[in-house]
């Protein structure tokens, strides 16, 4: 069914991408090794001010392995995330990243629109420049899941949103560059390639397996000028949406159980098919 767009990667694994990149990255931990120093244990004497002394000295040490620490941290941030020079950008990321709301009030049908928030971060570290905002949306009942670096996806999931009894999705933005070089900071999806072949390098992102011989339907939708690949896998069962903007492919797939599949089917095709790149 078409020919990956990666040949180095076999199941083009964020993580070997992201080895890729930076096989080499570590961070510092406080050690001696590593120039952080620990308080050392002094004779104590309750007859002549020492123990008031001691007490003096001890803050005094941790307040400075504190400052240390501290700087120790901002510095490897800026240095290992690729943003020299700018500590207080890394900084307000970490503050920003989580779950922030970007769900709108339910409309007179129940359904509510997500709007990805300007100020979100990139999570743990997705991009490294704005991601434009995308939206969709959802019935009554389903909320945000906090994204895990633990995730397969790593750092290029960007948003989970899941219902117990309907089902459950989730969004991954991903830097262009990781397919080709020569695609600018305005990528199209046709750009990247025919909806056979997205399908093809990220349906195993998607689904954790090949997709070959599961692609149940596959069509193509234009909407404010931008199009969007659609597609309809099972087993297991997802309905799968890629578009491109900007410097990033977004790719927003939705799933659930065989139960869930059959009873809010609709539901979970309208929920693929409102996804949108505001």
């Amino acid at each position: 069914m078409g020919t990956p767009l990666f040949s180095g990667c076999s199941s083009f694994s964020w993580k070997c991408y992201q080895q890729q990149l930076s096989p080499s990255c570590t961070f510092p931990h406080s050690s001696p090794e590593n120039g952080v120093s620990r308080p050392k244990s002094v004779p104590t004497s309750t007859g002549n001010g020492l123990v008031d002394k001691e007490k003096e000295d001890s803050w005094g040490i941790l307040s400075r392995r504190s400052l240390l620490i501290s700087g120790i941290s901002l510095s490897s941030s800026s240095s290992v995330f690729g943003f020299p020079g700018e500590g207080l950008a890394v900084v307000k990321q970490g503050l920003l990243a989580g779950r922030i709301p970007g769900l709108s009030e339910p409309d007179e049908q129940g359904w509510s629109t997500y709007r990805r928030p300007d100020d979100k971060s990139g999570g743990h570290g997705v991009g490294w420049s704005p991601i434009i905002p995308y939206s969709f949306k959802v019935p009554q009942g389903w909320e945000e899941v906090p994204v895990s670096i633990a995730d397969l996806g790593g750092t290029e999931i960007d948003l989970r949103f899941a219902n117990s009894k309907q089902g459950r999705l989730f969004v991954i933005v991903a830097p262009v560059l990781r397919f080709a070089d020569n695609l600018g900071d305005d990528a199209t999806i046709q750009k990247i390639g025919p909806p056979e072949k997205v399908i093809n390098a990220f349906g195993p992102e998607a689904i954790g397996e090949n997709v070959e011989g599961k692609v149940l339907s596959m069509k193509t939708a234009e909407y404010d000028g931008r199009m969007y690949y659609q597609y309809e896998l099972e087993p297991p069962h997802a309905l799968i949406t890629a578009t491109a903007a900007g410097n990033r492919l977004y790719l927003f797939s939705v799933t659930g159980s065989g139960l869930q599949w059959k009873r809010h089917y609709e539901d979970l095709k309208k929920i693929a098919e409102s996804f949108r790149v505001v």
